[in-house]
């Protein structure tokens, strides 16, 4: 059912600085910022050839992510996505497993226009999985 690693996503306290140390340390190709209302966060992708690192940074007072930070000052892995095909037919054969869809149960249309849905940690070993129809 899942497909490749789309992105790692790391949840960082300062955009700015986590992209500066992307681009100015490590060399890598970082996007501009992208400011997603919808989901709460502000983010850029680096290019690492055979996927992407998501740097995520809180936007607004009610951002999913807040909780995250304030736990982990420094920032630190937030999520992993992995490819499907069919998005529902993706969660319903999950829902049928018993797995558990973060939110409302819909898809969203995520940072690369394309919808995407979360799964909770708690059914996955602790790891947040995002799941993004390609």
């Amino acid at each position: 059912m899942i497909g490749r690693l789309n992105h790692v996503a790391l949840a960082v306290p300062d955009l700015a600085a986590a992209t500066a140390l992307y681009r100015n340390t490590l060399g890598a190709k970082v996007s501009e910022p992208q400011a997603l209302p919808e989901h709460g966060v502000t983010v850029v992708f680096v290019d690492v050839d055979n996927t992407k690192i998501e740097l995520l940074e809180p936007l607004g007072e009610t951002s999913t992510i807040r909780a995250f930070i304030e736990k982990n000052p420094s920032g630190g892995m937030h999520h992993v996505c992995y490819e499907v095909e069919d998005i529902i037919a993706a969660r319903d054969r999950l829902k049928s497993e018993g797995a558990r869809i973060l939110g409302d149960g819909e898809p969203k249309i995520g940072a690369h226009g394309k919808p995407v849905l979360f799964l909770h940690p708690k059914d996955f070993m602790g790891t947040l999985i995002e799941l993004e129809q390609v």
